[in-house]
This record gives structure tokens, C-alpha cells and sequence, in this order.
């Protein structure tokens, strides 16, 4: 069913706005996913607070025109999803969609996004999504803060174990 002038403004402004709210937005390009393949990874994402909507192009390049965007800096060819969103992890939607992408080979790749505010083109979208989440990090840095104090630990008990051998 086609939609009126009005739906469509609607429907651009929405967009905008979702856009512009969300941590992190990447275009997708999807050929031959089946329906439950989609369903899954649907799942999985909102389960992360990540949300994933096709949209038509044409409405898709007016919104990023009304954030200011030059939507002719993303190619934005064949079947076009926005996967947007992801809470307080600026690369929860990058990250989740580049693994989908492994799994899923060709059927399903980045095609560019929006991060930090700005348009982003698919190098840098595969270059964040390539970050690991915030949880992530976290833990990578105690590991760097505790790694002093495991060796002391092993040096001290190596000492005691050859003192108390003699």
C-alpha cells in the first residue's frame, strides 16, 4: 500500500529522530537472508538494545539530509537495513552487525553509519565494529591494573617454595 505525502514527512522525521538518539547508527546491506535467519538476529540485537529496521532509500537519504548529512558519502545500494541504537555501548549496533556478518558471509555486511554524530564509510564502521564492548574493556583494563601484583605473587611463592626445599 502506498503512503501519503503526510505519512512519508512523518516517517522521515521519525527516522531523524531515532537516528540522532541513537549511540550509534550503521547502514546494512542485506541480499538473500532468509526469514528466520532475520528473525533471530532481530532478536539477538533488541536484546542488546540494538534496534534493526529496513528502510526505503530515498526516505532513508532525506533523513540523514536533515541531520545534515551528505547521504552521497555512503553508498547506499541494494536491499538497505539501519541497525541503530545500543544504550550506553557506542559499538554494541557495529559490533553485533559485524559478527552477524561473519556468520552469515555476504549475505549481510556494513555498509557505513553514523558514529559520534558524523557519517561514517564502511572502513571506519568495520574498524569500530571491530572494539570490543565497554563490559570488555573494563575487564581488559583490571587485568592490566592486577598483572603486577599476580607476578609479585608467583615471584614471592616461587621464593618460599625453593626456601622451603632447602
Amino acid at each position: 500500500m502506498n503512503k501519503t505525502k503526510q505519512q512519508k514527512v512523518e516517517l522521515v522525521e521519525n527516522m531523524a529522530k531515532s537516528l540522532k538518539e541513537a549511540a550509534s547508527t550503521v547502514f546494512v546491506g542485506f541480499k538473500g537472508m532468509n526469514v528466520a535467519d532475520e528473525s533471530a538476529m532481530r532478536r539477538s540485537l533488541r536484546g542488546d538494545s540494538v534496534k534493526y529496521t529496513v528502510f526505503k532509500k530515498t526516505l532513508l537519504r532525506r533523513a540523514l539530509e536533515s541531520l545534515g548529512h551528505a547521504p552521497s558519502e555512503v553508498p547506499l545500494e541494494g536491499e538497505v537495513a539501519v541497525a541503530y541504537g545500543g544504550g550506553d555501548d557506542v559499538t554494541a549496533a557495529a559490533r553485533l552487525i559485524h559478527d552477524f556478518g561473519k556468520k552469515f558471509k555476504d549475505r549481510l555486511v556494513i555498509l557505513g553509519g553514523i558514529f559520534e554524530g558524523k557519517l561514517a564509510g564502511e572502513a571506519l564502521m568495520q574498524e569500530i565494529a571491530t572494539i570490543p564492548s565497554m563490559l570488555g574493556l573494563r575487564g581488559m583494563f583490571a587485568q592490566v591494573l592486577n598483572s603486577p601484583h599476580q607476578r609479585f605473587a608467583v615471584v614471592l611463592s616461587a621464593v618460599a617454595e625453593k626456601k622451603s626445599q632447602s
